[in-house]
């Protein structure tokens, strides 16, 4: 609980930056807890070598890019999956415009009840599903993916279409152009059926949404789908597009994959552009797949991954995702098993612990050598986190902080004001803390290829609660990969997963290691 004196801090911060909050808005940051770890992550700024240089890209951290060899994706004939459904749309067994039509069904049967989509895109979905059907009479098939509908974060640009990125501040802004991933996709001749649903500016990692209401779990409606990304979760869950485009701040594409039984990856930081999705942390965003398979994800980010002129963060040219790599198999794969993060807590609940130990034993029986490990400091990790999402979100959202912070939702506004309790001098002491956190941990994890962990520590909470980023957020801050499988189903009746994690650029392997995983583990059937 923060004292008098952390508050009266804050009040000072609002007013200097000519913020309109009131005494109901300190009273609601100290109910919530926003302010809760605040002595803990100052304790963390005040231990950093002021003399550090503050967080870059060191190159001798990123590995040449290698591509895998070749060898194709894996033969498919479940219809449920990409991989599966485009084989018959190319032997015209099934045509696009029936699936998007089985599609538009499916949200309709749903989506009063769950509230996932914010747009549906039907007659634009359909006139597109047409012309892919033209183009794939005539055996002009661009991709697997084409004539196959997804769903996109409502964060993302599409042409004719607001953004309102969960708010009612941009709920009228209108999108003059695709952003990339949007692009990208259509390049491959995928439909895009809608835009999802999604918590506020994506500053929850639950579906809590005061303006559009909370999406609920497709296995138990009384259950959070988990955030921010969470109609992109539960689209692809329940058969109202065969996979979704969603974005992670601190855990926002593998908490709600975790939760409605999906793979959700997180690639490299860099490795997906972000133009033309309304930013959340210019370091912390990232873009990525969300998909029933992981052979189905490999195929998404081949498709979204890559350079792109307007935006400098991606880097690199990708590898081929889909390569004979995914395939080859874990023998000998160092496999790290996390025993301890640095909390001095007990990890998770025996279902996520259970979880975590399957996917474990799933490497092992195929080779792999698992060692358990310690990582203490992901403690510090996930709280330096929170503090820079924290500084970057209050930088973007000041000037509507002045002028419309009634237009803000309670969540919301009370979680942003409170990032305000930060000094400008602290904005380059957690950079400098991040300089030193990503060579602590490279050392840590010099001899594993792979770490495994949970990725939420218990199961699906309440419907409009959001779910603890303990172990999600650290790969945010460092930028690493990171990917949630789903291990099978808690007593419950709600999904579990496990978290794989590989370093910088390493999306192969990580991808590889999953597909293992989930030949032994397999896969949860869609809620339909």
């Amino acid at each position: 609980m923060p004292n008098d004196k952390i508050i009266d801090r804050l009040r000072a911060a609002l007013r200097a930056a000519g913020i309109p909050a009131i005494e109901s808005d300190f009273a609601g940051i100290i109910e919530k807890g926003f302010l809760s770890r605040l002595p803990d992550v100052e304790r963390l700024l005040d231990a950093v070598d002021h003399e550090q240089l503050p967080d870059m890209l060191d190159a001798a951290s990123l590995p040449p890019a290698t591509s895998p060899p070749n060898g194709g994706l894996p033969v498919s004939d479940d219809p449920t999956t990409i991989l599966g459904i485009a084989t018959q749309l190319q032997r015209r067994v099934i045509s696009a415009v029936e699936l998007v039509e089985q599609a538009l069904e499916r949200i309709g049967e749903r989506d009063a009840e769950l509230n996932v989509f914010q747009i549906v895109m039907a007659e634009s979905a359909l006139a597109d599903a047409r012309a892919a059907d033209a183009e794939l009479a005539a055996g002009k098939a661009r991709s697997p993916l084409h004539g196959v509908p997804v769903a996109v974060k409502d964060l993302f640009d599409v042409a004719g279409y607001p953004t309102a990125a969960g708010s009612r501040i941009r709920a009228g802004v209108m999108a003059a152009s695709d952003a990339t991933v949007v692009e990208r996709l259509r390049a491959a001749g995928a439909i895009i059926i809608g835009k999802t649903r999604m918590s506020e500016f994506a500053y929850s990692p639950g579906s809590n949404n005061a303006h559009y209401g909370p999406t609920a779990n497709p296995y138990d409606r009384q259950r959070d789908s988990g955030g921010s990304s969470s109609g992109s979760g539960v689209a692809t869950a329940t058969g109202m597009a065969f996979a979704a485009i969603g974005t992670d701040t601190g855990g926002s594409i593998r908490i709600p994959a975790a939760h409605c039984g999906i793979v959700g990856l997180k690639p490299t930081h860099g490795r997906v552009s972000l133009a033309g999705g309304f930013p959340l942390s210019w370091s912390l965003d990232h873009a990525g797949p969300m998909t029933r398979t992981v052979a189905d994800a490999a195929l998404l980010l081949s498709v979204i991954a890559g350079p792109d002129p307007r935006d400098p963060r991606t880097l690199r040219p990708a590898p081929d995702f889909t390569g004979g790599g995914l395939v080859a198999g874990v023998r000998n794969l160092r496999v790290g098993l996390l025993t301890d993060d640095g909390s001095g807590q007990t990890l998770a609940g025996p279902a996520e612990l259970a979880a975590m130990q399957r996917t474990a034993d799933a490497l092992a029986g195929q080779g792999a050598i698992v060692t358990p490990l310690a990582v203490p400091e992901l403690e510090a990790l996930r709280l330096l986190n929170q503090a820079l999402l924290a500084m970057e979100a209050a930088a973007l959202h000041l000037p509507w902080l002045r002028t419309r912070l009634d237009d803000y939702g309670e969540f919301m506004r009370h979680r942003i004001l409170a990032a305000f309790v930060y000094s400008p001098a602290d904005v380059t002491r957690v950079q400098q803390a991040r300089a030193a956190l990503r060579r602590q941990v490279a050392a840590r994890l010099a001899e594993v290829d792979l770490l495994i962990t949970p990725v939420v520590p218990g199961p699906a909470p309440a419907l409009g609660v959001p779910t603890p980023t303990a172990f999600t957020g650290p790969w945010n801050f460092l930028g690493w990969p990171a990917l949630s499988l789903p291990a099978g189903m808690g007593d419950d009746g709600v999904p579990r997963a496990a978290q794989l994690i590989a370093r910088p650029w390493n999306e192969p392997l990580l991808l590889r290691a999953a597909f293992a995983a989930e030949q032994v583990l397999g896969r949860l059937a869609p809620s339909l």
